[in-house]
């Protein structure tokens, strides 16, 4: 019999259909979807406009943790149907305040050797508890709600072994995952699950661990995953739920597409430069520079025993001058026994401004950082722009480093401090007051689904032409992120409920006013060209969507990250690579292009000839479409798809 590592004993227990080999197409059988409010208000629409009664997966939940500000109805319209819909449907919802998805997912529903989609790019947190944990846009997760297998092309499987211990306090597996960044960058992970394993993963508790999977997101990966171990067993006892605890770990001969390796004894305080997550340098080359704010949470670094370190280094001290730290714990749990035990007060004590349980500044919902200001923060992402200010300079880092930066008002090498900093601790039990989670019911005929004005229903493409003639309105570089296409932020997120509206702000970390000029092609339609890694960030959908709304047709790019791929395809826009490269750099923006024949070539699988009129030469482009996949494009989308076959 075969040795088979994590991820394929995982999916084998899992298989509908298909073959375990790497670039195969296979369907999964899912255990668990979970959608946040930015992306579940769409999603969940989107599963009533598929027509089916209620959830088909074992378990549903709706979060809220986005968009939380509430400044005026829509946010609180928002939640009243995220929480009618969860009611009606059979899922469970958490509201408002209990935290962001990731956390608590962890800590009241996270089960070794299931699987899980969530309609946020940060799911696979839950590898931290060895699940295949993998974010999705809305569209695929409603699917899945409504009974289908979820579909993906199997990935390579990439071995990284950890031997030694991490150079506590001031060193964080926020730092080892900084470091994956450094070496492989921000493409590295593409097509890759990374399966973590050695004696050093005995050293990273479960909420280490998940700030790993976490942020492997931000390498490309479609997921990461460590074992199911002691540290798991203990961790999931303390939270009352041992009798969902099992052992999982790989085989000793397991084989993988290709090894790393890690020493956590190497590993020094790093972090991610102005404005990608991969331009990693050590902090001691930055001793000296100052620093405005500093921003501890996130769903990467926002459990307990991380918050109440930063609360020992933050005790009885203050606040540089001219310095602004703000703390978002990562849940009502966290938060409750940090408070009962005196933590935040000793946070207050320093000057620290507390934002309740959510996302917060890291989508820029608040905290966004003044003109030409530093932040450093324990986030994800500093994508140019996405804090809400596009001259401000974000630095990411562990959290005790922003602790530390803050107390000093600028950058130092931790190692030379005089701080103490109190040890990571795991309690023997977490506070469980579960009061913010609302479960399912059987009997749902009495209950209505309500839906404010600012609510919109979903816009559905026509199926596929046989041909597309249009200007090419845009010609765009490499790592072109969600945030480039459709932005977060307080004056955007309100909207993801509303197509029409969100539509207008389309392009513009990229171009001012961009949406007019797309509206003037909504009839006759737009193509646009990309880069390497087009789509890369976040799973919002509505970045395929709304392009979608206003005319867009195909994009034609050198490559494309896997989520936003999935998107454009859920929404019937044409995702086409160049088959030679070098032809990006023959077009220029404005050129009218030609795509002929497109349905007999989606169907075969064969090249497409793409024309530009305007300079008068051809070239060749690939849509690289399975056979769902092509189906999907020719009947304009996901929905028409699910539409069609529930015969709606």
């Amino acid at each position: 019999m075969s040795k088979k590592n994590i991820v394929e004993k995982i999916f084998n227990s899992h298989l509908a259909y298909g073959e375990l080999k790497s670039g195969s197409a296979i369907g999964l059988r899912v255990d668990e979807v979970y959608t946040q409010d930015a992306t579940g208000t769409m999603a969940w629409l989107q599963f009533e406009a598929i027509g089916v009664d209620r959830v088909k997966v074992p378990l549903a939940i709706s979060f809220v943790d986005h968009n939380t500000l509430q400044s005026d109805f829509m946010n609180a319209d928002d939640h009243s149907f995220l929480e009618s819909a969860a009611a009606k449907f059979g899922a469970w919802f958490s509201r408002p305040g209990n935290g962001i998805s990731h956390q608590i997912n962890l800590e009241r529903f996270a089960v070794p050797g299931t699987i899980g989609l969530g309609t946020d790019s940060h799911t696979p947190t839950g590898g931290g508890m060895a699940m295949i944990s993998i974010g999705v846009g809305g569209l695929d997760a409603a699917t899945v709600m409504a009974g289908a297998p979820f579909e993906l092309k199997m990935p390579e499987v990439v071995r990284v072994n950890l031997t030694g211990k991490l150079r506590r306090p001031w060193v964080t597996s926020m730092d080892v995952i900084l470091e994956l960044l450094r070496r492989l960058t921000v493409k590295g992970g593409v097509g890759r699950i990374f399966e973590y394993g050695g004696p050093g993963v005995d050293d990273l508790s479960v909420p280490e661990r998940a700030t790993i999977t976490n942020m492997g997101a931000e390498l490309g990966a479609t997921t990461s995953v460590f074992p199911s171990d002691s540290r798991t067993e203990a961790f999931m006892q303390a939270q009352g739920r041992q009798a969902h605890w099992s052992e999982l770990k790989a085989d000793m001969d397991a084989s993988y597409s290709e090894t790393l390796e890690i020493d956590l004894s190497t590993v020094e305080p790093l972090t991610a430069q102005p404005h990608s997550p991969d331009n990693v340098v050590p902090v001691r080359e930055l001793a000296g520079k100052k620093i405005h704010q500093a921003c501890v949470g996130s769903c990467t670094n926002s459990s307990y025993g991380i918050m109440r370190q930063v609360a020992s280094v933050l005790k009885d001290r203050a606040i540089a001058k001219g310095v602004s730290l703000l703390v978002n714990p990562g849940s009502k749990q966290v938060y409750e026994m940090l408070a009962r035990e005196g933590y935040t007060a000793d946070m207050i004590g320093a000057g620290a401004r507390m934002y309740e349980a959510s996302c917060g500044p890291c989508i820029g919902m608040g905290g966004t950082p003044g003109t030409d200001q530093v932040s450093v923060r324990s986030f994800n992402r500093n994508f140019h722009g996405r804090s809400g200010n596009k001259s401000a300079m974000v630095y990411l880092m562990n959290p005790l480093l922003c602790a530390l930066f803050a107390l000093k008002g600028e950058f130092v090498d931790p190692f030379g401090s005089d701080i103490k900093v109190e040890g990571l601790v795991e309690p023997a039990s977490f506070v469980i007051n579960d009061n913010m989670l609302i479960p399912p019911v059987d009997d749902t005929s009495g209950i209505a689904i309500v839906k404010g004005p600012n609510i919109k229903e979903v816009p559905v493409k026509p199926s596929l032409k046989g041909d597309i003639e249009a200007e090419a309105i845009l010609k765009l570089g490499d790592n072109i992120t969600t945030d480039d296409i459709m932005p977060a932020g307080s004056k955007v997120l309100p909207l993801r409920s509303n197509i029409p509206a969100i539509s207008e702000y389309v392009f513009s970390n990229v171009e001012s006013g961009f949406s007019r000029r797309a509206g003037e092609y909504r009839e006759k339609g737009f193509i646009v060209i990309g880069g390497d890694n087009y789509g890369q960030g976040s799973s919002r959908e509505h970045a395929a969507i709304a392009p979608m709304y206003l005319g867009l047709q195909a994009i034609v790019a050198r490559s494309f990250a896997r989520i936003h791929r999935s998107n454009l395809i859920n929404f019937g826009v044409l995702p086409l690579v160049f088959k030679d490269p070098a032809d990006y750099d023959r077009i220029n923006q404005g050129d009218r292009l030609a795509i002929r024949n497109i349905r007999a070539s989606v169907k075969d699988n064969t090249p497409l000839t793409v024309e530009d009129v305007t300079q008068g030469f051809t070239f060749q482009a690939m849509a690289n479409l399975n056979e769902r996949e092509s189906e999907l494009i020719s009947k304009g989308g996901l929905l028409a798809y699910m539409r069609e076959k529930a015969g709606k």
